[in-house]
């Protein structure tokens, strides 16, 4: 891989400063003040959210509190999607603080996944891991790996440690170099005004020919409109990580560099601000 560590340690440690308010209609005992927070682009809300459990807590009875769930602007927020993942989706082109909705009532089945401990976020962590894994590398390097390594894995995320998550995310980046990149990128596109969840397809990151693919030629194949002809205008912004990189970035540098922790590169395909 190459090693480009300070992009990777500036996309570990991006922040959204976010507000948390109980919504008004849950029963408290008195006024519950807002809780701020910044979060963690590449973790999982209910994650990274004790603490704000922990405060809204304070202002209410026991048996007023069932599982807690977030809304922005009346859209559940999904926590098994990354956090930055759904800033960027949803809230991109709005004024910070990130206004969050807190719920302990009336939860949402039919928009989001329970999540009653930390290890159902374990469990869908690894599983994307693995995912990702098959697509670079026919899952080789995970499987190789020891149940202590995929512990590492997840401990990293979770206690937010960069250098123990990647001293062994490194070996999933790897390849040979003859091949000049993985099998498949694992990618993902996410688009707001789409009922699917997002579009996932089998790329490689080299044509047959031997060249490397780029974010534009991605983009062509699978969602065309993000590029605009000549002398349009731009319809759409193409968002990973908070940025609009380059569309003549190579998708394997993306892969390597741009991917959560999951190893999957999240792409947010947003309408452009009209404002």
């Amino acid at each position: 891989m190459a090693d480009d560590k300070d992009v990777l340690r500036d996309v570990w440690f991006g922040r959204i400063p976010t507000c948390f308010t109980l919504n008004p209609d849950e029963v408290t005992e008195r006024e519950a003040e807002p809780y701020y927070l910044l979060l963690p682009r590449v973790s999982y809300l209910t994650l990274v959210t004790d603490k704000v459990k922990k405060h809204f807590l304070k202002v209410m009875k026991a048996e007023d509190v069932e599982e807690m769930w977030f809304e922005y602007e009346g859209t559940p927020l999904k926590w098994h999607y990354p956090i930055g993942v759904l800033f960027d989706l949803h809230a991109s082109n709005t004024v910070l603080p990130w206004n969050i909705t807190v719920h302990f009532k009336n939860f949402p089945d039919h928009d989001l996944l329970h999540c009653l401990s930390n290890s159902i976020i374990e469990a869908h962590f690894m599983s994307s891991i693995k995912e990702a894994d098959a697509l670079k590398h026919k899952s080789q390097v995970v499987n190789d790996m020891q149940k202590k390594d995929h512990k590492q894995l997840w401990m990293g995320l979770q206690n937010d440690k960069f250098d123990q998550f990647w001293a062994m995310n490194r070996k999933l980046m790897e390849y040979p170099t003859e091949e000049g990149g993985f099998r498949y990128i694992p990618f993902r596109i996410y688009q707001t005004m789409s009922d699917r969840p997002f579009i996932q397809k089998l790329f490689r990151p080299v044509s047959p020919e031997g060249n490397a693919h780029t974010l534009s030629d991605l983009l062509k194949e699978i969602f065309p409109a993000a590029i605009p002809n000549e002398g349009e205008q731009k319809r759409y912004q193409v968002v990973i990580h908070g940025i609009e990189p380059l569309l003549e970035t190579p998708l394997q540098w993306l892969s390597e560099h741009l991917s959560h922790p999951d190893n999957f590169l999240h792409i947010c395909i947003i309408p452009t601000p009209t404002d």
